[in-house]
């Protein structure tokens, strides 16, 4: 056999190997987006007129969330006069694990089986960034994510997936920006499923904020 007959008849084999390699990553991807099934809502309770700084969701999936706001440096923060630029860390815990977030100050909806939004800060970045590991990066929106492949586009792990722990780090936008109207408009730090379960409404919860003009 010549050397140009076998490579001939390595070219196939090279073709079929760059195809898998491109579809299998594709296929981890798309597959969990396309057979997701809703859990329900979360079942979210509150009382109107205050201004609390922690609330908790029993959600239709059995899991009993938890979303709390402080200061930069773990100082109350005041949920009823927030200004623009104001750092808020923001933690959870109870999620799902195997389910990404975005965590943003969003519009309240007028149901809860209404997505919230808009959002100030629109989605978050979906681009990587090289950073150190452990260094905190403040924006209007944070993206929540414990599978790699989505860590790859710009995610931010849980703290810990199994308890569905997680730390946000928000800095907040303009509250009559492009995105959102939050004068106006009643809005919320808000926790919800990520582009990969966009209409499940079991991790929408949220803590209501407003913001001085």
């Amino acid at each position: 056999m010549t050397r140009t007959a076998a490579r001939r008849r390595r070219w196939p084999w090279i073709v079929l190997a760059v195809v898998v390699a491109l579809l299998v990553p594709i296929a981890i991807i798309v597959v969990p987006i396309l057979t997701h099934e809703s859990a329900g809502q979360s079942s979210q309770q509150l009382v109107d007129g205050e201004w609390p700084l922690s609330v908790t969701a029993e959600g239709d999936d059995g899991r009993t969330r938890t979303l709390t706001l402080a200061g930069e440096n773990g100082e109350p923060i005041d949920t009823e006069a927030l200004v623009r630029d104001e750092r808020v860390v923001v933690t959870g815990t109870g999620y799902d694990g195997t389910q990404g977030v975005y965590v943003a100050v969003c519009v309240i909806p007028e149901t809860p089986a209404d997505k919230p939004g808009p959002c100030i800060g629109g989605v978050p970045s979906q681009q990587q960034e090289n950073v150190a590991e452990g260094t905190v990066q403040w924006a209007p929106s944070n993206w929540i994510n414990a599978d790699w492949a989505w860590r790859l586009f710009g995610a931010r792990s849980y703290d810990d997936a199994a308890t569905g722990t997680f730390t946000a780090y928000l800095e907040l936008g303009d509250p009559l920006g492009e995105d959102a109207d939050c004068i106006t408009n009643e809005c919320g730090i808000f926790t919800r499923n990520d582009h990969t379960a966009l209409n499940d409404r079991v991790q929408d919860v949220y803590v209501p904020v407003k913001f001085t003009e």
